[in-house]
């Protein structure tokens, strides 16, 4: 690791007998030698919550019965946690205050960005009453943003900004999670729904996951995206995900953010992967061998040199997986 060498300015009196003072006390610089502190990783889950973790009853004790005491759990565990229920609702701040104090101080969330600013489709039951009945002309079950009147469309951005202030303000908020559906390409459209959402969260750290191969299908496509990624000011998500799919992306090992970088597991279960209907436990359903954990390790802690701060996150949340693979890849992390 590299030694940073800052410079302590001390200053000199000049008031000796017969000498004119000059305007202002003449500076001596000593130099302070200043180690640089390693990069903070920090791996966590996807869902605490997930049905099937607490039906399997394996990672949380008897007595975690509440919402309050299994996040309390959780934290004692683990140092973070990714919100995945603000991809299917908007986030209200009354939860993020709940959040926010059941957790320690140096507790981070990263949250997942609503699933209307991503140009999934939404069901109109996933927006707020009022927002609602401001549709009430409308004659479909779902909508997209890039239909939604525009005053109705900032007023929800307004208002998950708002909502995240619990988190922001003391220090407990990451990353905005943005995960784009498939039919976000990279094409003119594609990138332009990208930056309109960089640009809409331009005071929070932003990550972006794409889930369509033309992001990274050639070495030529890579570098244009990891270029566009740094243009935005948006951390580049790493994805280990099955391959062979339209709707996967590899795994590009580069970080494009000095804050963050962010790796998220989906696990590599092919069969499992495009499963239509299937919820999104069971869709990533898998375990990480310990071969894979080290060599996913190994990379991800060379990687993390790049940026303040590192998380991973397991998106392998059927029954208490993501705990075990999640426990497992921290034990695996190389020491700095």
């Amino acid at each position: 690791m590299s030694t940073v060498y800052l410079y302590r300015i001390f200053s000199v009196s000049s008031d000796s007998p017969g000498r004119r003072a000059l305007p202002g006390p003449a500076p001596r610089i000593r130099p302070c030698i200043v180690t640089p502190s390693p990069p903070r990783i920090l791996t966590g889950t996807a869902s605490w919550t997930d049905p099937t973790l607490l039906a399997c009853g394996r990672f949380y004790p008897p007595e975690a019965r509440s919402a309050e005491a299994r996040l309390r759990f959780y934290a004692s565990r683990f140092p973070m946690a990714e919100i995945d229920s603000s991809f299917y609702a908007m986030p209200t701040a009354e939860n993020a205050y709940l959040w926010a104090t059941r957790t320690p101080d140096d507790f981070v969330f990263n949250i997942k960005a609503f699933r209307l600013f991503t140009g999934h489709q939404t069901p109109l039951s996933a927006l707020p009453a009022d927002i609602r009945r401001e549709l009430a002309g409308w004659t479909e079950p779902v909508i997209y943003h890039d239909r939604m009147p525009p005053d109705l469309r900032d007023e929800l951005w307004r208002r998950y900004q708002l909502a995240l202030e619990p988190l922001r303000l003391p220090g407990k908020l990451g990353a905005v999670h943005f995960q784009f559906p498939p039919w976000v390409r990279r094409d003119a459209r594609g990138m332009a729904r990208v930056a309109d959402c960089a640009r809409r969260m331009d005071e929070h750290l932003v990550s972006v996951e794409f889930r369509h191969k033309s992001w990274f299908d050639t070495a030529a496509a890579t570098a244009d995206t990891l270029a566009f990624e740094r243009d935005l000011g948006v951390a580049h998500t790493v994805v280990d995900a099955p391959q062979g799919f339209d709707n996967t992306v590899p795994a590009v090992w580069e970080s494009t953010h000095p804050d963050l970088t962010l790796l998220r597991l989906h696990g590599r279960n092919a069969a499992t992967w495009n499963v239509s209907g299937a919820a999104s436990s069971s869709r990533f359903q898998y375990e990480y061998s310990e071969q894979e954990l080290a060599e996913l390790a190994e990379r991800f802690t060379r990687l993390a040199a790049q940026s303040a701060q590192s998380h991973a996150v397991f998106n392998t949340n059927f029954e208490d997986q993501g705990m075990r693979n999640a426990a497992a890849f921290a034990s695996a992390l190389l020491p700095f």
